[in-house]
C-alpha cells in the first residue's frame, strides 16, 4: 500500500520511523523531518519519493546509496548524525539501568575502511560482487566503494576475480579483503575445498592482482608476501581471517583510550586479546597476560612480541573465556583488566570480574547492548562506571565501538548477580 508518511525519528538500524495506524513503520534511507511516499507492507516501508526533505538532509556522496545496504545514513547532516549515534549508546545503557557520563562521539573513520567483506552470488550465470540491499536478499553489484581506505584500491576488482575463478561451483561466497602494509590479504568463505584446477586459477588471480596472500576458509592457497600490520612498536603478521579493527584511525583512537585509562597499572590481563591490538601497546609500559581461544592469533601475537624491542613480558593463555572465564583467585594478580569480546559480549567473564577485587576494568565493545548488559553486572558487583566513550569507525552505519572505564568502589556486590 502506498502511503504518505512523516518521519519522526531514526531507529537503531538507521531507518526512519513514522507513526502508523497499527504502530511504527520503518523506512530505510528516510530521515527525521522527511515527508515521504512509501510502499508499506506491515511495519516495513520502501522509500518511493521524498515529498519534502528534512532540514537535516544533505546530498549523499556515493552513487550506490539508496540501493546498497552498506551505508544507512549518508544523507544525514554531521551534527544530528553524531547526536543520533551517541544516543544509541545512551539508550542501551539507560535500558540496563545505567546513566554514566557519555563522552561525545569520536570520529574514528580516518581514511576509511581497511577491511571489508564482499558477497559474491551467481544469479542465472551472472556474477555479482558487492554488498546486500538493505533488509533484502538482493546483491548490489559494485565496482567502487568510497568508504574504503586508499590502501583498499583494487579490492573489489580482486574480489570479482576470485569469485570468477570459483564460478564452477556457483556457491554464494563471502570474500574478506584486508589491506596490510605489504598488500591485500584475502580470505574466502563458503566454497569448501578447492580443486587443483581452482587452486591454479586462484594462484593466477593472486599474481595478476599482486595480492600479499590468498586463503580459502583460513587455509593458505598462496602467500606471495606475509601480510603485515603495525601495532604500536610491533609489526604483526596476522593469520588468515584474523580480526582487525575496521580502520587504522579507529584502532589508534581505541588504543589511545585504553592506554590512557590503564594509568599506572603494571600487571594487566588482556582478555579476548586476538592478534595483540591492545596487548602489544600495553606491553610498552606494563606486563601483559594475553588470553584468547584463537591459537593462530595468539601465535601471531607471541611472534610479534618476541621480535619487538622494548616491550615488557607478554604471557599467553589459550582459553575459551565464554566457558572458562578467569576467576576471582586468578584475577588477584592483576591491577587492571581489559576485555574486548565479540558482539555477544562477555557475560560469563563480566560475572567473574564483578566478584573480583581488580581496581580497574576497561571494556571495549562493538555492541552497545551487550556492553550495557556486562556493565550492569560489574556495577552490581560494586564497580563504578566512570565514563563511556563512543567511537565512530563504521561511519554512515548504525555500528558503534565503545570504551567503558570501571573502577572498584566496594568489595561487596550491591545486589545478587542472578544467572
Amino acid at each position: 500500500m502506498r502511503m504518505h508518511l512523516s518521519i519522526a525519528r531514526l531507529g537503531q538500524r538507521g531507518e526512519g520511523i513514522a507513526p502508523g495506524a497499527d504502530g511504527s513503520i520503518y523506512v530505510p534511507y528516510a530521515l527525521p523531518g522527511d515527508s515521504i511516499l512509501a510502499d508499506v507492507e506491515g511495519t516495513r516501508g520502501r522509500l518511493i519519493e521524498i515529498v519534502a526533505p528534512s532540514r537535516e538532509r544533505i546530498a549523499p556522496f556515493c552513487v550506490h546509496f539508496g540501493a546498497c545496504g552498506g551505508c544507512a545514513v549518508q544523507a544525514f547532516a554531521p551534527q544530528p548524525y553524531a547526536d543520533w549515534k551517541r544516543s544509541l549508546l545512551i539508550g542501551a545503557l539507560r535500558h540496563a539501568g545505567l546513566e554514566p557520563a557519555v563522552a561525545n562521539l569520536v570520529d574514528a573513520h580516518g581514511q576509511g575502511r581497511r577491511r571489508a567483506t564482499f558477497h559474491a552470488r551467481f544469479d542465472g550465470g551472472k556474477l555479482r560482487v558487492g554488498f546486500m540491499r538493505a533488509r533484502a536478499h538482493e546483491l548490489i553489484d559494485l565496482d567502487s566503494c568510497p568508504i574504503l581506505a586508499p590502501q583498499m584500491e583494487g579490492a573489489l576488482a580482486a574480489a570479482h576475480a576470485v569469485a570468477a575463478a570459483l564460478h564452477a561451483a556457483a556457491k554464494p561466497l563471502d570474500i574478506a579483503v584486508t589491506a596490510s602494509l605489504s598488500g591485500l590479504d584475502i580470505d574466502v568463505k563458503g566454497h569448501g575445498p578447492v580443486s587443483p584446477v581452482e587452486m591454479q586459477a586462484l594462484m593466477k588471480v593472486a599474481e595478476a592482482h599482486d595480492l600479499a596472500r590468498l586463503s580459502n576458509d583460513r587455509l593458505v592457497v598462496v602467500a606471495r608476501r606475509a601480510p603485515i600490520v603495525k601495532m604500536g612498536k610491533a609489526e604483526v603478521a596476522p593469520p588468515p581471517g584474523a580480526f582487525l579493527q575496521a580502520t587504522e584511525a579507529g584502532e589508534a583512537a581505541l588504543s589511545a583510550k585504553v592506554c590512557e585509562a590503564r594509568a599506572e597499572a603494571r600487571h594487566i590481563a588482556d582478555l579476548f586479546a586476538g592478534i595483540g591490538t591492545f596487548s602489544l601497546r600495553l606491553a610498552e609500559r606494563a606486563s601483559v597476560h594475553a588470553v584468547d581461544n584463537d591459537e593462530a592469533a595468539l601465535a601471531a601475537l607471541g611472534k610479534a612480541a618476541r621480535s619487538t624491542m622494548g616491550l615488557r613480558p607478554i604471557t599467553i593463555d589459550k582459553r575459551d573465556l565464554f566457558r572458562r572465564p578467569l576467576g576471582k583467585e586468578e584475577l588477584k594478580r592483576f591491577d587492571a583488566v581489559l576485555f574486548d569480546p565479540p558482539r555477544a559480549g562477555a557475560e560469563a567473564q563480566a560475572r567473574a570480574l564483578a566478584q573480583s577485587a581488580v581496581p580497574l576494568i576497561v571494556a571495549v565493545s562493538c555492541n552497545p547492548q551487550s556492553l550495557a548488559r556486562d556493565a550492569a553486572l560489574l556495577v552490581a558487583g560494586g564497580y563504578r562506571l566512570q565514563t563511556v566513550t563512543p567511537f565512530d569507525q563504521f561511519r554512515h552505519s548504525p555500528h558503534l565501538e565503545c570504551v567503558g572505564i570501571f573502577r572498584r568502589e566496594s568489595t561487596e556486590p550491591r545486589r545478587p548477580l542472578l544467572g
